[in-house]
C-alpha cells in the first residue's frame, strides 16, 4: 500500500519506489510513501487561489459552523480510525486521545468561534483608541485573514490530533492549510483527511495533504504564508533559519520537544492524597504513548527526604503496566511507533545511565506481552535517579523520548525552582502540593520558563485532565528549547494566521468599514422606535434620544425598599454629606433601570428578549432633582443560526449612553437585545 497525497483536488499517488513504513508491534512492512511527482508550487497556488478565496468568503460564524459539522462527521466515523491507529502502537486509550482529542478541538473552537467572534468575515480587536483632542481622528484594529497557506509539519506521535489542533483555528481564521505529517505515521493522517474529504463540508482548497518529503515546497513560500513545525529542536531551527523564511519574513512557530518536569511540594507526605495523585501522574506520563509525547514528564523532582519513597511507589505503579501488543488481554502499552525510535531512546537512556542509576526497568531483559520482540518496535519503562541534579547537566539536557524518566532530589523550594529552569524552556511542568503558599511560590518561581503550569491537588483531582494534555482553550508551547511559539490558546492561535491591521480614520469611516457604530461617529434618527423594526431593518448607528426623567427623593426611597440596598450614600443624609458623594446620590442600577423605561417599547413586537449587559460604568453621580435621558445606538448586529422551534433571530448589541442636564455622561453600558429576523 503507498499513502497517498491530496493535492489540488486529486488524490495522488508518489511515482517510483517508496520509504517502507513497518508495523510498530508486529515488525513487517505495513505501508510505504513517497511524494515524489507531487506539484508542491501548484499546491501552494491552489490554496492561494482556490482555499483561501472559498473560505474568506465565509463569516466567522459559518467557518464555525464548518469545524462543528466536520467533528460531527468525524465522530460518526472515528471507529474506522482505531484498527489503523493500532499499527502505530497505541493502545484503545492512545488512540482515543489522538483521535477523539483531536476532534475535540474542532468542537472547541467552533464554539468560542461563535460565541467570541463577530459573524463577519474579519476581527475588529480591541476598543477604540482617541487619537485626536476633538474625536474626529480615531484609531482601531482589525485582523484579516493572510492570503496564502499554512504550512503544517506534524511530528509522528500524534499523526490525528497534531494535525486537527493546527487546522481547526487556521480554518477559523479563513486561511487553508497544507499538512505534512511524519512519514512514520503519516498513514493514519492519510485515513483521517480521506474521511474528512469525502465528507464535503470543507470548501474546495481548504485542505492539502503531502504524505512523504515537502520537497522544494519551501522554495515557493511567500510572505502572505505560515509556517508550523512540530518535533524536533534541531530540525525546527534549522527550518526557521532558512532564507526563504527569514527574507520574506514568514511566520514561523516551533514547538519542539522539551524536558518537562513534574514537581513534589514540600508538604507532600507519603499517604496524602496529593502523594498519591503525583504518582499516579508521572507514571502515566511515562507510560501513556509508551512516553512518546512533547509533553511528558521526563525530571521528577521530588524532596531529598522523599526520594526513596517516590521511586518505591512509582515502581509498584510501573509494575503493574504490562507491556506489549495493545491488542492482546491486559497491556497497557505498546511498542514506540518505529524501530528508529527504539534506538534512539536507547541511546540516550544509557547516556542518562553514565550519571544517573537505573532503578527500576532493565533495557535488555523485559517482557513483551504478544507482538514481535525483535521486529517490533518494543522499549521497556525505565526509572532513573540522579543523585546530584545540581552538578549533572545532562538531566537538563538529554531528552529519551519514550518511557523513560528521572527522578531527582531537592533540599529547599528555591532549589526545587531552579532545578525546573534547569530545562532551559519547556512546554509544560507541574506542581503537586495542598499548600497555596506553596503554589504561588512555586509557579512564580517557574512561570518564565514554562508554556503550561499544572497545579494538582485533591480539589481538581476529579475534573483535571492532567499535565500532559494540552486544552484548546489554553496556550501550548513554551520558551527556549521548547521553540518559543504558542498554538491553540484559544482566539490566540486563530489570530497567528491574521494579520493585524491599524485603521486610523473618523468615527464615521470606521464604523462603516468595520460594520461596528464607533463612539463619535454619526447617528442618524428614525421616527419608527428602533424596538419596532425587525433585525434586518435596523441600521448600525441608528439612534434613539428619549425623552427626559427628573429623579426624585421618592424614587431612591422606593427603590432602597424594593432592592433591599440601604448604603448609607443613598438613605443617609448625615452620613453622605462626608463622603466623597456631599449628598445623597440615586443608586446606579436605579439609573439603568430608569434608562431603560426610557428607551424600551412596551408594545410586543420584534424585540424577544434582554440577551444581557457589557462593559456597565458609572461615570459621574446622579443627585435627587437631576433629570436624565438616553441616547440608544445600534451598534452591531449578529445573525443567530435557526434552532429547532426557534424564531429565526439575530444578537443586537446596543451603545447606551445616559445623560443629565448638563450634557454629562453619568453612564455607559452596552445592552443585547435578541431580535426576531424576517423569515
Amino acid at each position: 500500500m503507498k499513502v497517498q497525497s491530496y493535492a489540488q483536488g486529486e488524490w495522488v499517488t508518489g511515482s517510483g519506489a517508496g520509504k517502507d513504513i513497518f508495523h510498530a508491534v508486529t515488525g513487517e512492512k505495513y505501508a510505504e510513501v513517497t511524494s515524489a511527482g507531487v506539484d508542491y508550487k501548484g499546491m501552494l497556488d491552489y490554496a492561494k487561489n482556490v482555499g483561501g478565496p472559498n473560505l474568506r468568503k465565509l463569516t466567522i460564524h459559518e467557518r464555525a459552523r464548518m469545524l462543528k459539522a466536520m467533528a460531527l462527521y468525524l465522530m460518526e466515523r472515528k471507529e474506522e480510525l482505531y484498527p489503523i491507529s493500532a499499527a502505530t502502537g497505541a493502545t484503545r486509550t492512545d488512540s482515543w486521545i489522538d483521535i477523539e482529542g483531536g476532534i475535540g478541538t474542532f468542537f472547541v473552537y467552533a464554539s468560542k468561534g461563535r460565541r467570541e467572534l463577530p459573524d463577519e468575515t474579519f476581527y475588529v480587536e480591541g476598543n477604540l483608541e482617541p487619537l485626536s483632542k476633538g474625536g474626529t481622528f480615531v484609531g482601531r484594529h482589525i485582523c484579516v485573514p493572510m492570503e496564502g497557506a499554512a504550512v503544517h509539519i506534524n511530528a509522528f506521535n500524534f499523526p490525528c490530533w497534531g494535525m486537527l489542533e493546527k487546522i481547526a483555528p487556521t480554518f477559523l481564521a479563513g486561511v487553508p492549510a497544507i499538512v505534512k505529517p511524519a512519514s512514520l505515521t503519516c498513514y493514519l493522517t492519510e485515513a483521517m483527511v480521506k474521511v474528512m474529504i469525502e465528507s464535503q463540508i470543507l470548501p474546495p482548497g481548504a485542505l492539502q495533504l503531502i504524505s512523504g518529503s515537502v520537497g522544494d515546497l519551501f522554495d515557493h513560500l511567500e510572505s502572505q504564508n505560515v509556517v508550523t513545525f512540530t518535533g524536533s529542536a534541531d530540525t525546527g531551527r534549522s527550518l526557521k533559519g532558512l532564507p526563504v523564511i527569514v527574507n520574506n519574513s514568514i511566520r514561523f512557530n516551533l514547538e519542539a520537544d522539551s524536558l518537562n518536569c513534574s514537581i513534589l511540594g514540600p508538604d507532600v507526605n507519603p499517604g496524602d492524597e496529593e502523594f498519591d495523585l503525583f504518582v499516579r501522574e508521572v507514571a502515566r506520563e511515562m507510560t501513556v504513548k509508551a512516553g512518546q509525547k512533547c509533553t511528558a514528564i521526563r525530571r521528577t523532582i521530588v524532596p531529598d527526604n522523599k526520594v526513596e519513597a517516590v521511586i518505591k511507589a512509582l515502581s509498584a505503579r510501573l509494575d503493574k503496566v504490562k507491556l506489549g501488543d495493545p491488542s492482546q488481554e491486559g497491556v497497557k502499552m505498546g511498542p514506540l511507533a518505529g524501530l528508529p525510535q527504539v534506538t534512539e531512546v536507547r541511546e540516550r537512556t544509557e547516556q542518562l545511565a553514565k550519571t544517573s542509576d537505573i532503578v527500576y526497568g532493565n533495557l535488555d531483559d523485559f517482557e513483551v506481552l504478544g507482538g514481535n520482540r525483535e521486529k517490533g518496535a518494543f522499549h521497556p519503562t525505565i526509572l532513573l535517579h540522579c543523585p546530584k541534579p545540581l552538578d549533572d547537566p545532562s538531566v537538563h539536557d538529554l531528552e529519551a523520548f519514550g518511557p523513560v524518566n528521572t527522578v531527582m532530589g531537592y533540599s529547599s523550594t528555591e532549589e526545587a525552582i531552579e532545578l525546573a529552569k534547569r530545562g532551559k524552556g519547556s512546554l509544560v511542568a507541574s506542581l503537586f502540593t495542598a499548600d497555596n503558599r506553596v503554589a504561588r511560590e512555586v509557579t512564580l518561581g517557574i512561570a518564565s520558563h514554562h508554556g503550561r503550569i499544572l497545579i494538582g491537588n485533591r480539589e481538581c483531582a476529579k475534573e483535571s485532565t492532567g499535565h500532559g494534555s494540552p486544552m484548546p482553550h489554553m496556550v501550548h508551547g513554551g520558551p527556549g528549547r521548547a521553540g518559543g511559539g504558542e498554538e491553540m490558546g484559544g482566539i490566540r492561535g486563530v489570530l497567528h494566521y491574521m494579520q493585524r491591521t491599524a485603521l486610523q480614520g473618523s468615527p464615521s469611516t470606521l464604523s462603516r468599514v468595520c460594520n461596528e457604530w464607533m463612539k463619535g461617529a454619526a447617528r442618524p434618527t428614525d421616527r419608527i422606535h428602533p424596538f419596532r423594526k425587525y433585525f434586518d431593518e435596523l441600521q448600525i448607528g441608528e439612534t434613539l434620544i428619549t425623552h427626559r426623567r427628573t429623579i426624585t427623593e421618592a424614587d431612591i426611597v422606593n427603590f432602597a425598599g424594593i432592592s433591599g440596598d440601604y448604603f448609607y450614600a443613598h438613605t443617609d443624609e448625615i452620613a453622605a454629606k462626608d463622603s466623597l458623594f456631599e449628598k445623597r446620590v440615586a443608586h446606579g442600577y436605579f439609573i439603568i433601570s430608569a434608562a431603560a423605561g426610557l428607551f424600551v417599547h412596551p408594545a410586543p413586537g420584534p424585540v424577544l428578549a434582554n440577551y444581557g449587559m457589557d462593559s456597565l460604568r458609572f461615570i459621574e453621580p446622579v443627585y435627587i432633582g437631576d433629570t436624565i435621558y438616553v441616547k440608544l445606538t445600534c451598534k452591531q448586529k449578529t445573525a443567530k443560526e435557526k434552532r429547532e422551534d426557534e424564531v429565526l433571530q439575530g444578537v443586537v448589541a446596543w451603545d447606551v449612553e445616559i445623560m443629565n442636564q448638563e450634557e454629562v455622561l453619568v453612564a455607559t453600558y452596552t445592552i443585547l437585545t435578541l431580535v426576531q429576523r424576517k423569515e
